[in-house]
């Protein structure tokens, strides 16, 4: 039997699809044949039928891709040889097929084939197959035609691809782990893209009632609207309006008229109605042609709404909605690395395995170097051996490297006679550096041996670069294809610069993440492209979809959003003969891949790069430790400027003593030592420099107030002690932290709930740890009983104890940093003392002179926009109150000082005069132009005297030319001055006139001086410029490489006639007819001749790049780079030099594009989480810091809670409240805004009424819902909502929209302001959606807060884009117009050069902008002055053009990315942390709303414990099990906000603190603050605990003694005097009289049952020990019920004493009830309040101590 039940179990487990490891469902996502590696039986699954089958899968893919009617009608023969091909693959996959069937059983079976989803994905590529065959069958028997759409069924076979690497899927990961990932990224995808149809539909809406038919033209008088011609149309073709008041007017002779034309020849653009304005929408949020359609908008209606819906929509589609998916893609990225860490590996080092590292001394240094232990020697003798080993050796070759590429980068081509010519001065150059890289090879073959060689994958690139360049040197390979081999060699130059080559290593990381992610983007390119071949091919004389590599560049075109709109307009136009449903299906098609490849692929490599850029968990802690470190080291040396004056001797300022008695004499004092004694205040200075600076520990006290207070009256051995004291409670607290804290967030599992889970890690980590240092229990600091700190022999020597390695204090830290602000501080005291020129402001004005003191006042006064004092926490009276009400205001008030704000104004003011500034109406001919900038300077000169007399001017501490922004800001001033007085009326090019007038276009950046948040950003942007450089680096290196071989393989080959008939130089002569452009419309040129005019023939290179010399093809690179202007780059190439070469562009632009220009997104991002000091933190620190931000954000939602009983009310309540509800509404709206899908224009009356009616109609229903929400909520109740009170306004402005429709309709008259009313307040209401839907409400959330956040950076970036706009205007005001510098694009003044830098941003031609302005001589004439010239200038325009592009584009906008980013994680929770998620607020909000019934968002504290208890979910508190986490929740509230109201925030702010594992989620400065406050928190419960159980204790003792011992227990009395009224009664009020009397009944037990609506109290860990005499105590040891409860006693207690960390109150039962009566000593409250104590021969010392400082306590507030 067992024999039977082992193979059956075998083939069971083989079988099976889901195995099982360490307790985990293992879920394999790799291929079916690898579940049966071990079943040799099945001929399928051996490894040679795997390998023949995936080859079958290649010659399947290359078969369909040339299965096109285009490659069969250039060899007919392809078509047999395709079907014989895909005859033998589909008899192979079908005979595999079968097999498995036979095998696994069809639909029965332990893996039924049918069931398994990797089968049913090959059997539908076997149907795909046959279906293929037959369909070619009958195109090779002429029975279906090859254009015919039938050729649409093969497109499925490209996925066939799938197959070959589907291998590379096999792993293994906990299925419901991979499935969660899966999930939880498929929700955040779907939920983004829902936002961005949301913004879509939005703008689509707006597009379609701003705009509408944009169809008026400028046309021939007498033309016929139904019948253009381009002849009719105006040259260039203008759109105009028929409205005077706005729009472009046509010019004499033409007529503005509304043309009749199909969609087919308008184009497939516009905003007709709703379909095609989404459509277009979406293309403008491409950033792809958007600027067109705005000048069409401009030029037909009002220009401002133009100008202003296609900015936002750029701004909100384009650079914050569709960056949130990077955030997304990121996010989901980092956590399925984590998984799939194995598949990639970890990271390492940059040595190779092989190899190991010591440390050798070379010169005074020492360095790491490599040592080759175990590589295989050659035979070259140690002399060579040495050689070989030497940096002469290498730095030799890195030289000859270096020769070599500035030799090839030195060829240029100036005549085409040069390109035949190959065998030149550079071509035996390149045999000689050949020769010499050949024998470099071949020395170190000879000296490490062949084996030894090619361990190192580096000498393999040599290797292969030394073949490569060898047969590059051959004299028909030179210059060709081979030319890549030469130009590698530049890649040995990264061995030069170590930290270059080590942050190559860190951004690429493992080549398996890159390389599987490149792998990944390939094979989507071949399958896509090949689908898309069998998709279009049908198409006759269709150039983009003809071949397969005509489909492959066009969709890398897509994949670069370059031309992506002309591929698919050029599709559906082609289309239109199979109806408008065809025409839709291809919009999506090719809508999905561009937002697929632009969106989620692009994402993921900016995703790897920043997960390469990520460091490990370990790593941060120890940065973070590191970073703390350094910021305490900060500069102790004052600057230069002012330690010139320690250069001159000591001059201490003397004063003489008048009016004394004349019987001695007395000399000269200081200054400094007398005023000491002229002012009341004395300010006593310690000296700690002369203690240890090991262990001198500046004390930081608690943010909270102990309960204990130090005792007036007990001794103390002094301040110095008991700072030491909490020195080493400090210190030891930090220290068993850094011990007990693992790397990973421990959460329990359990049912228990977050807060029950979390204390149980707190208790359990106390007790590996023991007791808090300095708790009752902690004896070796030995508190005595007069509560002095017992530290051992001398205080000395703890002071001097020795620190342990491991001993990271934070307050050391802090002391090491606050002792060299005061050693700074004190130089400065220093040098004003004696020095009296010190701190003197042009060495002329007083130190402490009235003068000075209201220049300073002038210049330092501010607004102080805080409510409280930040020390002492008080209310400050204001004068402005209205004015702190508005907190944003209030705090932009008091941003900068009053002086600050004035000069803000004033330089605003100047720019808005510098921008009415133009070529022709410049500043020395227009007197108001004058007169502002003369209020300029003189206002400036005035902030600058008064900051000089106040601060000083350079040698002073606070002088305004201490740093580089008080240069600029003084370089600004005398650029202003110098050219106010100046004023040059003639200014030649570069001459200093135009100098200083470009230099005063700085003024702008002034306000980046003025304001301290603009220079932070700044500061941000400048301390991530190191890896800035270097990402700028490798992009030059690349361009460099690809440039060299451009010029080496095109350079010359570009020439070409401008008449495209000419083919040679020879007859390119004479004049010919240049055609113009006209229109992209497609309408007939008419029967007159095209529109042109005669022009010289040239031969000559392309007009805007060429690859003769290594500048212009670095030029032309870095616009391709841009990914601008590619296209015409690689279809000249094509077209002049061959189609081979298009392979170049191609390459370069993926490699540029996929992974130099994510670099940059990644870099900046990096930086920017550095800067802000989340770049180091752990992954749980980053969720407790957006939990925080969360909470911030939460509010309570001031709904009232559901009327009690069935009544009318509650029914309404039930109804608005369910989910029906509320999706009817959404749908209401969704309807509602459906009705605007068509333009509402007065011109058709009857359309409009009866889109009005209806509209009229849902608003009369969203009046019936704001009625059942009164009648549920109540009016009050209704209105404490903001979404109900908006709700309310839109459905009255309905109300007044429906009157003023029906009004105008009735009356005949027609008012297109009517309409506009009511669609505005439509769309306002699809705009609610937001807020009625989680997600879309998070992501709202999401920009908003980005927007609020990136306010400076967008306010830098405008300031940024005024700047170059000022500089445009002078630069290039007066160029000449050309192909896209003319009447819409210009630098005429500064608002076009705004809108036009504007659209540079967005990257829309700025190439060829910049080829417009480097016009030159003979097309254009220079003057005398540059205003009155038409020439540009070549080096303005390339450092104009590149260094904005690169420093918006590049730089700027990616901060943008950064912050969404950062606030989405803010926002976007997931269901499985460890902290609270938005459920978890949303239940706290919904519990709160229940106990907040005046919702004014605070109750009294007192109502905590009812909120507390009503809290369910993953807060809930089980006051059976949990009931000391209770007491201290309600505890912390009342001792932090001192019996008063606690707000909203105060109580889910104190949830959130006990919900997480503080360990892991605080940082160290904010983790021993809580941890002194939860210490202090649990004492202070255990005191309250103790005191409340003796206090009963003493009351039954008193009860039960004899009428004669009762004069003895006037102790009881002294106790309740010396027990204050507690501010958290552990006792909840009884729920009855009756349960409140059975508390004072004599025969109650110590313990107490917890009953209905009572807190059961239970004493604290009870050490029951051998009673004394029973003098005192009859009762207690007598009573059977007490002692039957004794058992029950010990064994609760020490339940609760395991679990709560009552250790350190240890009471004796028997010492605190049975006390000798003749022991007691007791001074009466009465007479006097000294000390009282109790003195027993058992009592705890810690008692005594602590009963002491509570009678002290009493007596002071008694006194007072």
């Amino acid at each position: 039997m067992q024999t039977t039940f082992v193979p059956a179990l075998s083939k069971m487990l083989v079988n099976r699809k889901t195995s099982f490891k360490d307790s985990h469902p293992l879920s394999d996502f790799g291929p079916d044949e690898n579940l049966n590696d071990n079943a040799d039986i099945d001929w399928v699954n051996k490894s040679w039928v795997r390998g023949l089958l995936r080859f079958c899968a290649f010659v399947s893919l290359v078969s369909v891709s040339l299965n096109t009617p285009e490659m069969f009608a250039i060899s007919i023969h392809l078509m047999y040889v395709t079907f014989i091909f895909d005859l033998i693959v589909t008899f192979l996959f079908s005979a595999e097929m079968l097999a498995k069937m036979h095998i696994r059983g069809i639909v029965k079976g332990e893996a039924p084939y049918i069931k398994d989803r990797w089968c049913q994905f090959d059997g539908f590529m076997v149907l795909c197959l046959w279906m293929s065959l037959i369909l070619q069958v009958f195109e090779m028997t002429k029975i279906v035609d090859m254009y015919s759409y039938w050729s649409i069924i093969r497109f499925p076979r490209p996925l066939i691809l799938i197959r070959l690497f589907r291998e590379k899927l096999k792993f293994q990961l906990p299925k419901q782990r991979i499935n969660t990932i899966f999930k939880r990224s498929r929700n955040q995808i779907i939920n983004v893209t829902t936002f961005f149809l949301f913004f879509m539909c939005l703008y689509g809406i707006l597009g379609v009632q701003f705009f509408g038919e944009l169809r008026n033209h400028c046309v021939r008088n007498g033309t016929n609207p139904s019948n253009v011609t381009k002849a009719d149309l105006m040259i260039p073709d203008y759109y105009c309006s028929t409205n005077p008041d706005y729009g472009y007017h046509c010019t004499s002779g033409m007529v503005c008229m509304q043309l009749n034309l199909s969609n087919v020849q308008r184009g497939f653009d516009g905003f007709d109605e709703f379909i095609t304005s989404f459509f277009t929408v979406y293309e403008a949020a491409s950033q792809e042609g958007w600027v067109f359609l705005m000048y069409r908008a401009i030029d037909s209606l009002y220009a401002e709404l133009a100008f202003v819906y296609f900015i936002t929509l750029i701004f909100i589609l384009a650079w914050l909605v569709k960056n949130i998916f990077i955030a997304v893609i990121i996010e989901s990225f980092a956590e399925i690395r984590v998984q799939f860490q194995q598949m990639w590996g970890s990271r390492g080092s940059a040595t190779d395995s092989d190899s190991s590292q010591v440390i050798q001394c070379e010169g005074n240094s020492w360095k790491m170097v490599l040592i080759d232990e175990n590589k295989a020697k050659g035979f070259a003798p140690p002399f060579f051996q040495k050689i070989l080993c030497s940096n002469f050796f290498h730095t030799f070759f890195l030289l000859l490297v270096f020769a070599n590429a500035i030799t090839g980068a030195t060829l240029s081509f100036k005549d085409q006679a040069s390109i035949y010519n190959k065998l030149d001065g550079f071509y035996y150059a390149e045999v000689a550096f050949t020769v010499l890289f050949d024998l470099e090879a071949l020395f170190k073959i000879w000296c490490l041996g062949f084996q030894g060689y090619k361990k190192r994958p580096f000498h393999k690139f040599e290797l292969l670069l030394a073949i490569g360049t060898t047969l590059h040197i051959i004299p028909d390979l030179y210059r060709g294809h081979c030319t890549y081999f030469q130009v590698l060699r530049v890649v040995r130059l990264m061995k030069a610069s170590p930290m270059l080559e080590d942050f190559c290593f860190k951004i690429f990381g493992p080549g398996k993440k890159l390389g599987h992610l490149i792998l990944f983007t390939m094979c989507l390119l071949i399958i896509a492209s090949s689908i898309s071949l069998q998709l279009f091919c049908n198409i006759r004389d269709f150039d983009k979809f003809g071949r397969f590599d005509q489909a492959f560049m066009s969709m890398f075109q897509i994949l670069t959003q370059e031309g992506w709109i002309e591929v698919m307009h050029g599709v559906i136009e082609e289309t239109m003969t199979g109806g408008w449903f065809l025409k839709v299906l291809c919009a999506i098609y090719f809508i999905l891949y561009h937002q697929f490849v632009t969106v989620i692929v692009i994402s993921s490599f900016v995703a790897v790069i920043l997960d390469n850029l990520e460091l490990d968990e370990e790593i941060k802690k120890l940065k973070q430790l590191k970073a703390r470190e350094q910021v305490t080291e900060s500069q102790q040396k004052l600057p230069m400027r002012l330690r010139v004056f320690t250069k001159f001797p000591n001059h201490p300022q003397m004063v003489y003593l008048y009016k004394i008695p004349s019987d001695f004499s007395m000399s000269q004092v200081r200054d400094s030592f007398m005023r000491q004694f002229s002012t009341p205040e004395m300010n006593l200075t310690v000296d700690i420099q002369e203690m240890s600076e090991e262990n001198t520990t500046l004390v930081k006290f608690s943010p909270v107030k102990l309960v204990r207070q130090d005792v007036v009256g007990s001794k103390s051995g002094g301040a110095m002690e008991k700072r030491s004291g909490i020195t080493l409670i400090v210190r030891d607290s930090a220290q068993q932290k850094m011990q007990v804290c693992g790397s990973t967030q421990l959460v329990p599992t359990g049912p228990k709930s977050l807060l029950s889970q979390q204390y149980q890690l707190r208790m359990d980590r106390r007790s590996m740890r023991g007791s808090r240092p300095g708790s009752l229990k902690t004896r070796s600091m030995g508190a005595k009983e007069n509560g002095d700190i017992h530290l051992g022999t001398t205080t000395s020597s703890i002071l001097n104890r020795t620190r342990t390695p491991d001993d990271y204090d934070i307050k050391v830290w802090q002391q090491r940093k606050q002792q060299a602000e005061i050693k700074r501080s004190q130089q400065e005291e220093d040098l004003r003392e004696n020095h009296p020129l010190f701190d003197t402001p042009l060495f002329t004005v007083g130190r402490e002179s009235r003068f000075r003191k209201v220049c300073q006042m002038i210049v330092n006064a501010q607004y102080n926009y805080t409510l409280r004092d930040p020390i002492t926490g008080k209310e400050l009276n204001s004068k402005y109150k209205s004015v702190h009400k508005l907190s944003f205001c209030s705090k932009l008030l008091g941003l900068v000082t009053y002086l600050d704000w004035v000069m803000i104004m004033v330089t605003i003011l100047s720019c808005i005069s510098m921008a009415f500034e133009t070529p022709k109406r410049r500043i020395m001919n227009t007197p108001e132009l004058q007169i502002a900038e003369y209020a300029f300077v003189i206002c400036m000169s005035i902030e600058m005297g008064l900051k000089v007399l106040a601060n000083g001017f350079f040698f002073t501490p606070k002088g305004i030319v201490k740093d580089f922004g008080g240069m600029l800001n003084l370089f600004i001033y005398a650029v202003s001055v110098i050219f106010l007085f100046w004023m040059p009326e003639e200014a030649e090019r570069d001459s200093p006139a135009q100098v200083f007038m470009l230099l005063r276009c700085l003024r702008p950046l002034r306000i980046f001086v003025l304001v301290p948040h603009m220079r932070k950003v700044v500061y941000e942007l400048i301390r991530g410029f190191k890896e800035i450089i270097l990402v700028s680096v490798l992009l030059v290196v690349l361009m460099f490489m690809f440039a060299i071989y451009g010029v080496h393989v095109l350079g010359g080959k570009l020439h070409k006639c401008n008449d495209p008939s000419i083919t040679t130089k020879e007859e390119c002569r004479g004049t010919f007819f240049q055609k113009v452009f006209v229109t992209k419309m497609k309408i007939p040129n008419g029967t007159e001749s095209d529109a042109g005019f005669y022009v010289p023939r040239t031969w000559s290179n392309p007009y805007n790049f060429n690859f003769d010399n290594i500048g212009s093809a670095m030029l032309a690179l870095f616009e391709v780079l841009s990914l601008e202007g590619w296209l015409e780059v690689r279809d000249v190439i094509i077209e002049r030099v061959g189609p081979e070469h298009a392979i170049y562009v191609h390459v370069f632009v993926f490699m540029g594009y996929m992974i130099g220009l994510t670099l940059f997104v990644g870099v900046v991002i990096a930086n920017y989480s550095e800067n802000k000091g989340t770049a180091l933190l752990t992954v749980d620190q980053r969720r407790w810091l957006d939990l925080k931000g969360r909470i911030k954000l939460a509010q309570p939602l001031h709904i009232p809670p559901r009327p009690d009983g069935t009544s009318f009310r509650a029914k309404m309540y039930d109804i608005t409240q369910h989910k029906k509800f509320k999706a009817g509404t959404v749908f209401l709206i969704l309807i509602n805004c459906a009705l605007l899908g068509v333009p509402w224009k007065s011109s058709d009356a009857r359309q409009t009424f009866i889109l009005g009616s209806l509209s009229a109609v849902c608003t009369l229903l969203f009046l019936c819902e704001v009625v059942i929400k009164m009648i549920a909520l109540t009016p009050k109740g209704y209105w404490t909502s903001r979404r109900n009170r908006f709700d309310m306004l839109l459905t009255f402005l309905g109300i007044i929209w429906i009157i003023l429709h029906f009004t105008f309709n009735l009356t005949g008259q027609e008012s297109d302001a009517n309409n506009v009313f009511g669609v505005i307040i439509i769309v306002l209401r699809f705009c609610t959606i937001c807020g009625k839907h989680a997600a879309l409400k998070m992501l709202t959330q999401t920009v908003v807060m980005s927007v609020l956040k990136s306010f400076f950076i967008i306010t830098g970036m405008f300031l940024l884009i005024l700047f170059y706009a000022y500089l445009g205007v002078i630069l290039f005001g007066t160029v000449k117009h050309g192909y896209n510098l003319g009447r819409q694009a210009n630098f005429g003044t500064t608002p076009m050069a705004i809108a036009l830098l504007f659209r540079i941003v967005t990257g829309e031609d700025w190439n060829k902008i910049m080829h417009d302005c480097m016009v030159a001589p003979p097309f254009c004439t220079i003057e005398g002055n540059f205003w009155e010239s038409d020439c540009g200038n070549v080096t303005a325009s390339i450092v104009y053009f590149f260094s904005f592009y690169i420093i918006i584009t590049y730089i700027v906008l990616n901060l943008l990315v950064a912050i969404i980013m950062e606030n989405f994680s803010l926002f976007y929770s997931n269901e499985e942390d460890a902290l609270l998620n938005y459920n978890d607020i949303r239940n706290f909000q919904n519990t709160w709303n229940i106990v907040d019934v005046n919702r004014k968002g605070v109750i009294p504290v007192r109502r905590v414990k009812f909120l507390l208890r009503l809290l369910k979910g993953r807060l809930e508190v089980d006051l059976e099990k949990e009931r000391l986490v209770f007491k201290h929740m309600c505890y912390e509230m009342e001792r932090l906000h001192g019996g008063m109201d606690v707000s909203f925030h105060d109580v889910i702010s104190m949830l959130s603190y006990r919900s997480v594992d503080i360990c892991k989620s605080l940082q160290l400065e904010e983790l021993l603050a809580r941890q002194e406050l939860e210490y202090t928190i649990e004492e202070e419960v255990a005191k309250q605990t103790i005191r409340n159980w003796l206090d009963s204790c003493l009351k039954r003792i008193r009860a039960k003694a004899p009428p004669h011992q009762k004069e003895h227990t006037n102790l009881i009395s002294n106790l309740r005097a010396t027990n204050e009224q507690p501010l958290f009664t552990l006792t909840e009020q009884p729920s009855s009289a009756a349960e409140s009397s059975e508390d004072n009944r004599n025969e109650s037990p110590i313990v107490r049952t917890r009953k209905k609506g009572m807190v059961e109290l239970q004493p604290p860990n009870i050490l029951v020990q051998p009673p004394p005499p029973p003098s005192l105590s009859p009762t207690l040891r007598t009573s059977p019920r007490v002692e039957k409860d004794r058992p029950t006693l010990k064994k609760r207690s020490g339940r609760l004493s395991s679990g709560s960390n009552f250790k350190g109150l240890t009471v004796n039962l028997s010492q605190t009830s049975e006390i000798k009566g003749e022991t007691l000593t007791v001074s009466p409250l009465q007479k006097t309040f000294t000390e009282s104590v109790l003195i027993g021969e058992n009592v705890s010392t810690n008692i005594q101590s602590w009963w002491g400082d509570q009678f002290s306590q009493q007596q002071q507030e008694h006194e007072n």
